[in-house]
């Protein structure tokens, strides 16, 4: 285990600085070594052997994050898992083939027995790799079990240079996202910031209390801090660096978010599950243009869908075909893009999510970002709803500031759509929500018929 051995190595040069902040608790990356010493007692005592699939239950804390290293260094196959629904419990151990399970949350182990073992499986046990198992959302359908040569995915980040940054974990353990910051952090030697929550005013909190410097988050998130108006009940002036993706940004949120935080950087990013997550820079923290800047990733646009080919992406797929991968290795990711002449891309949204207007196709973003210029307007999500004559129409859901008029917004948003939009692409419906529905992983929760 050659990659692990040399993060170990890393965390040894950072010895004495803070690694970890926990609900007030400092630890030393000394303290860390020293915890993942002593899982790898306990692996030895449970007799858990290299390439054994092992469920890791919890999000982040100090004990899981020493417990999947101890896990990186003996060479198991690991499958964080952050959900306490015990019907998706179930089923992802079922795929993954898991025959134990480690509970961060109440310091239990289970065993269990497996069905056959997957040829993937096998491979990784050949070359004495470290595994990754991780699952897609399923939002359209049964989650995806992906499995990545972990060793091959961690190398990519031993190289980066020292860095004394304090950061806030935000996107979730069994999250690619969520994983790069540990490993950019645990790498560069930073101080990572857990919060407890995810919501706005904690976060702000520890951002306050402990000087954060970068904030990685998702779009929605970003919005729901605005709307809270946390810069004006914290301080949040040690904020360097804002992070964002998973999901597309509104260009007007973008510009709201950069006068709020006239002194912070904008970056966006950008990754897969199947692919890792690619080295980018925006244009401008105005921008929602960007550029790949990965010597590990290569890229195309065929028709106008993004394809990607990494030396990070996953071996395959434990219960599904890989018709998602051509025969040569390009990722077909669903993103549609658009690349303008001086070689930046704009993420415009998903193929899936595309609304049908009587053969026109509508960008459900676009329409977002210009109903999010209407003061007064919180936040919005744009979908399809079926249409006996066109096919599909545009709808809107709107959520407002207190005070504003339903009746009167709903005019202003016709009014303003029409004067900077297509005409099939202004909402034939708008509806207004209290909040407009997100995952728990601050994704839009977006109607796709």
């Amino acid at each position: 285990m050659r990659e692990a051995l040399r993060l170990l190595e890393l965390l040894k040069n950072h010895d004495n600085q803070i690694s970890l902040i926990e609900n007030h608790n400092s630890y030393t990356y000394k303290d860390l070594l020293e915890q993942i010493q002593h899982f790898d007692s306990v692996l030895v005592q449970d007799q858990v052997a290299p390439g054994t699939i092992t469920f890791l239950k919890g999000d982040y804390s100090f004990q899981s994050i020493a417990f999947f290293l101890s896990m990186f260094k003996r060479g198991l196959i690991c499958v964080p898992i952050t959900t306490t629904n015990e019907a998706e419990i179930k089923e992802r151990i079922e795929a993954s083939g898991a025959t134990l399970c480690y509970d961060m949350r109440n310091d239990k182990k289970e065993t269990f027995l497996p069905d056959q073992v997957h040829a993937i499986i096998h491979a990784i046990r050949q070359r004495n790799r470290s595994g990754l198992i991780l699952f897609s959302s399923g939002s359209t359908g049964k989650p995806k079990a992906m499995v990545h040569d972990l060793d091959n995915l961690v190398e990519s980040y031993l190289d980066l240079k020292s860095k004394s940054l304090v950061f806030v974990v935000f996107l979730m353990f069994d999250h690619i996202g969520g994983l790069n910051t540990l490993l950019n952090c645990l790498a560069m030697g930073a101080t990572i910031v857990l919060p407890s929550s995810r919501n706005p005013e904690k976060v702000s909190q520890l951002i306050e209390k402990y000087k954060v410097n970068v904030l990685p988050a998702s779009p929605t998130f970003l919005n729901l801090l605005l709307m809270a108006k946390c810069q004006e009940t914290y301080d949040l002036s040690s904020l360097r660096m804002i992070t964002y993706g998973t999901e597309p940004m509104p260009a007007s949120l973008l510009l709201k978010l950069k006068d709020t935080f006239l002194r912070v950087k904008f970056l966006q990013t950008f990754g897969t599950s199947e692919t890792g997550i690619i080295k980018t820079q925006s244009k401008s923290s105005e921008s929602t243009s960007l550029k790949f800047d990965d010597p590990d990733q290569e890229f195309q646009i065929v028709n106008g869908e993004l394809w990607l080919r990494s030396k990070t992406q996953i071996m395959g797929y434990l219960n599904h075909n890989m018709d998602s991968f051509t025969e040569d290795g390009w990722f077909k990711t669903g993103d549609l893009v658009e690349e303008s002449e001086d070689g930046f891309l704009k993420i415009t949204g998903r193929a899936k999510e595309l609304i049908n207007v009587g053969g026109e196709k509508v960008l459900p973003a676009e329409v977002e970002s210009v109903v999010m210029e209407i003061d007064g307007v919180t936040d919005c999500i744009a979908f399809g709803l079926p249409n006996s004559i066109t096919g599909q129409i545009v709808a809107v859901n709107v959520s407002l500031e207190k005070g504003i008029d339903p009746l009167t917004i709903k005019s202003v948003i016709k009014k303003h759509c029409s004067e900077r939009l297509d005409r099939y692409k202004i909402p034939a419906k708008i509806q207004i929500k209290e909040q407009i529905d997100f995952s728990d992983r601050f994704k839009k929760k977006r109607l796709v018929v």
